[in-house]
């Protein structure tokens, strides 16, 4: 059974920043052969990991700390009107937590995301071995969650590891034809009512890179904590 003190890391070699252009990155990996088990993978996560396929890693760049953990605290969190009205323009979908697995249909929404929404980034184009290796191939405490319309259509799809302490929202994808959903911010506030039914502390939402525009997002739902300085702190709203 896997836990901190016998864990090995490795560092990558240097390699082009993800999220800032001109910029030169350094990551820190779990030994991708370890098999870890809930505690050690939700430990992980409070020191500021993430999960990517089958490997857990960290930013680990000299001299730069631009990417930054959040994570929401479910105890004190609560919804925005603007929120509330997004939760209400969706309340037609219907959600369900199914296992990861590769299907057309899953695969044909994916491929429409990537394709429309994420043209400029690495993960462009789409293909299946991407999405296998990146959403399918992952932990045993994975789930998908899929969002449905009354006709039975797949609208969107959510990724997240449930964790001793939360959840850590992996990936989101969605239909691009329906700009008014913002089912982008639904799916994850869907996340955080899902949190705070069963209790759990904590929604992981990955990093956070202040002069990267394709994370803003992610401190659009305060309070959140941020982890600096190996301390996570609170930012409440102003």
């Amino acid at each position: 059974m896997s836990n901190l003190r016998t864990l090995h890391f490795y560092a990558t070699p240097e390699h082009d920043c993800s999220y800032l252009a001109q910029k030169i990155a350094k990551t820190l990996f779990v030994d991708p052969q370890v098999q870890l088990d809930q505690a050690t993978y939700s430990q992980l996560s409070d020191l500021g990991f993430r999960r990517s396929g089958k490997h857990v890693y960290r930013p680990h760049c000299d001299g730069c700390n631009a990417c930054i953990s959040v994570r929401i605290p479910l105890a004190i969190y609560s919804f925005s009107k603007s929120q509330k009205r997004i939760i209400n323009k969706n309340k037609d979908l219907t959600a369900t937590l199914k296992k990861p697995a590769f299907t057309d249909e899953y695969y044909s929404l994916y491929a429409r995301y990537i394709n429309k929404r994420h043209q400029d980034g690495d993960m462009y184009p789409a293909s299946a071995e991407q999405f296998n290796s990146f959403l399918v191939e992952g932990e045993e405490h994975t789930q998908f969650i899929e969002f449905r319309n009354p006709d039975g259509v797949l609208t969107a799809l959510s990724v997240v590891d449930t964790l001793k302490q939360g959840l850590s929202a992996i990936y989101t994808f969605f239909d691009p034809s329906q700009p008014k959903r913002s089912l982008g911010t639904y799916c994850i506030l869907w996340q955080l009512q899902f949190c705070q039914q069963k209790n759990l502390n904590y929604l992981y939402l990955g990093y956070w890179v202040k002069d990267c525009k394709k994370m803003s997002y992610k401190i659009a739902f305060k309070p959140f904590e941020l982890l600096l300085e190996g301390q996570w702190t609170l930012i409440q709203p102003e």
